[in-house]
């Protein structure tokens, strides 16, 4: 099996225009090399990540059913760009739009910024009809009930390009979600609610596999591992990180770091060769497993793979949709746990780690490379990387089964240095204040059932998890500055009425 891609690459989005045969062929080739001049211009912006393919003109049903259906069969389609530039009339996209299951971007704009006053005559007004040729596909749309994402601006626009380039990106998450495969070793953490969830529905959703394998299959990966590998392994973590002296060659406890790697190995050959994405641990179920995979699994969604512990498959969905969501841009994506907090009135923080398992992408500095007893597990003292991730603008997202739909709730945080050194706590993890406070945003997270395990994410902002919701048809409640908790639990209250009436009965 080819290693994980975290990379938009391969990925295409297809730029349809919409027109009509009354225009006569003069216009019509007017009509294809403006279109043209628009998709390089939109594909050459900096914030623009996804190549963009110029299709046709479409000007009766049957090419644009066509189009659709094409889309559809074509793995590297993540979505279609639709702009009317002259008068489309919208019938003839019924089929199309009725057939289409890619993500949907309505672009409205025009070939020209400015009006040309003094020469504008009745042929560049019937050539220029996007003003009202949209209005009639906007129609069309929404009487369908089409979900769409509406970016209205010249394509010259940075906000334009900047709002094009966000939506790509959930689309790219959309897309990674339905190629993904995601193995549980072992079952959720005992009693525990919230990570449970439903298999069936969150393949029917997201489009994601999530099946169990037993953890002694991982082990038998892990003890195929050679001293070779082991070697090579471990003189890649001596030059990545700032090792603690008792792990490194020589040391009292190297033997536990070549344990370390040997997990590592293993889990990668064990997801490598299953074609898997994401995946789970327990500390409940290790096996023959000699320590709680730590380092494996930060080293791991660093490169992308989604991680969930305890058996919760609904946060890897996640951090592996964030981290193709993120791909080329500065950060990383994790999974994250609200664990203690600060109290101080006026001074309110919360401090966010996991066991062990907290990504490194989460940092751009050094991270140390240490050992420690974990307490649990009933393992050795499993290694692992320590460090504070960088202060900055950051979003947490959970995900919840409610029964009849998942629901997605994402807090807009500021990631902050901390106030004091923590020399005691041996873990990745994150300092942060929640917008648009503390008190506010706990609330509301109580308040939707929102779970405690989250994908942080450094890398993209809020308006990429709201265009993922959308293409997902998935409920999101967003936590911020604009936040009321009265407003927050009216929106909650009426979502629970919306998404039960929306599924018919």
């Amino acid at each position: 099996m080819p290693k994980l891609s975290t990379s938009l690459d391969s990925y295409e989005v297809w730029f349809l225009t919409g027109s009509q045969n009354l225009y006569g062929d003069q216009t019509l080739k007017q009509v294809a090399d403006q279109s043209q001049e628009i998709a390089r211009a939109l594909g050459a912006a900096s914030d623009v990540p996804v190549k963009i393919v110029w299709k046709p003109v479409l000007k009766d049903s049957e090419s644009i059913r066509r189009a659709a259906l094409d889309a559809n069969a074509d793995d590297r389609v993540i979505g279609l760009i639709a702009w009317m530039h002259t008068f489309s009339p919208a019938k003839m996209w019924i089929a199309g739009l009725d057939a289409l299951r890619k993500p949907l971007l309505h672009l409205h704009t025009q070939a020209n910024v400015e009006l040309p006053w003094s020469s504008i005559d009745m042929d560049f007004m019937n050539l220029n009809q996007a003003a009202h040729g949209d209005r009639e596909f906007g129609y069309i749309q929404t009487r369908l009930g089409v979900s769409r994402k509406t970016v209205v601006g010249h394509v010259s626009n940075p906000a334009v390009t900047a709002q094009v380039g966000t939506w790509m990106r959930a689309a790219a998450g959309w897309a990674a979600t339905h190629e993904l495969k995601l193995a549980r070793f072992g079952d959720n953490m005992r009693y525990v609610a919230v990570t449970e969830g439903d298999k069936t529905e969150a393949e029917l959703r997201f489009g994601v596999q999530v099946n169990t394998w037993g953890v002694n299959e991982l082990a038998d990966a892990v003890a195929a591992a050679s001293e070779t590998d082991i070697d090579s392994l471990v003189a890649e973590y001596e030059e990545l990180y700032d090792v603690a002296p008792e792990l490194r060659n020589g040391g009292d406890r190297h033997s536990s770091l070549r344990d370390g790697a040997a997990i590592e190995i293993g889990l990668r050959s064990f997801l490598e060769e299953g074609g898997f994405g994401a995946f789970t641990t327990s500390f409940e179920d290790l096996g023959a497993l000699k320590q709680l995979p730590g380092l494996a699994v930060q080293r791991l969604m660093a490169d992308g793979y989604g991680f969930g512990a305890e058996g919760d498959w609904k946060t890897a969905i996640l951090v592996r949709a964030a981290s193709v969501m993120g791909a080329g841009l500065p950060g990383g994506a994790s999974l994250m746990e609200d664990y203690t907090y600060h109290l101080i009135p006026g001074e309110e923080q919360i401090l966010g780690a996991h066991m062990l398992e907290v990504s490194p992408g989460l940092t751009s500095a050094k991270p140390t490379l240490e050992i420690h007893p974990l307490g649990i597990g009933g393992k050795e003292d499993p290694v692992r990387l320590v460090f504070t991730a960088d202060a900055g603008p950051a979003v947490v997202v959970a995900m919840s089964d409610m029964r009849d739909r998942f629901r997605l709730v994402a807090n807009v945080v500021d990631v902050i240095e901390p106030a004091e050194a923590l020399p005691n706590l041996p873990v990745g993890r994150a300092v942060w204040k929640p917008q648009p406070s503390f008190a506010t945003s706990a609330a509301a997270w109580l308040t939707a059932g929102a779970a405690h395990h989250t994908v942080m994410t450094n890398a993209v902002g809020i308006d990429v998890f709201r265009d993922f919701a959308e293409i997902a048809g998935t409920e999101l409640l967003v936590i911020d500055n604009d936040t009321t908790l009265d407003g927050f639990a009216r929106e909650a209250r009426w979502n629970n009425a919306y998404y039960r009436l929306a599924q018919g009965f």
